[in-house]
């Protein structure tokens, strides 16, 4: 039982975006992704939500495995909700206030007693101070735990996370770093694209070092310690120098 992307290749037009990425996220674990800008991060995880499929390889999930190229549609009630994907930039509803966008997915798809997973979504991540404000009434650290609130209402075995971290400050870092490592006691598989090193150094269990549509280096967080390859080692003098 995992989430598993093998051998993606992804393309936009003439540019080949993704070279053969192999990838697993496992039920109860973390995985970060990393890289520069433009190594293809965002595009892993869409080829990997299907949102934006690959060209050629294969998406497993859990007992599903769906192989490209391919010309039949996409078993879509084997993969969403089962995987949700928050995006960095939310795409909440602004004439909704957050608790209705929590319930908006789940009323859609019918789902019983929303009420009672919206509200257990609610509270698991501490947001009911403000969950009855309208997007624009809350900062974006809490437009961000909206977001997230929403996609765990709809009980997700993975959960893809963009970006989510980008334009936070400190504290609400450290609060979405502490509500996704409850999540991922309860069994949940994370996969989280970020460029804040740290923040992969506490939350991952394992990190995946993405460059030019490739996977460079990966494994636990020690390799930001001692990287094996010179591409990791060189990324990170940039990136914590920089700081």
């Amino acid at each position: 039982m995992a989430l598993r992307g093998i051998g993606i290749h992804k393309r936009f037009g003439d540019s080949e975006i993704l070279h053969g990425v192999d990838l697993q996220v496992e039920p109860g674990t973390i995985t970060t992704v990393i890289g520069p800008s433009g190594s293809g991060k965002t595009t892993l995880l869409r080829s990997l939500a299907l949102l934006d499929p690959p060209e050629v390889g294969e998406v497993v999930l859990d007992e599903h495995r769906i192989a490209f190229p391919r010309t039949e549609p996409l078993p879509t009630g084997d993969i969403w909700p089962h995987l949700t994907v928050v995006f960095q930039q939310l795409f909440l509803w602004p004439h909704l206030t957050i608790r209705d966008n929590v319930l908006l997915p789940l009323k859609s798809r019918r789902v019983d007693e929303s009420s009672d997973r919206a509200e257990a979504a609610i509270q698991g991540l501490g947001i009911s101070s403000f969950v009855d404000r309208y997007p624009n009434e809350v900062s974006l650290g809490q437009r961000q735990l909206g977001a997230i609130a929403r996609a765990l209402a709809l009980e997700p075995r993975y959960l893809l996370l963009d970006e989510i971290t980008s334009a936070l400050d400190v504290e609400y870092v450290a609060m979405i770093l502490e509500r996704l490592k409850t999540l991922r006691s309860t069994g949940v598989g994370i996969l989280i694209v970020s460029h804040l090193i740290n923040f992969a150094r506490q939350s991952a269990d394992q990190i995946v070092f993405l460059d030019e549509g490739a996977v460079v280096e990966s494994g636990s967080p020690t390799i930001l310690d001692k990287p094996l390859s010179e591409r990791l080692e060189k990324f990170l003098g940039l990136v914590l120098g920089a700081r």
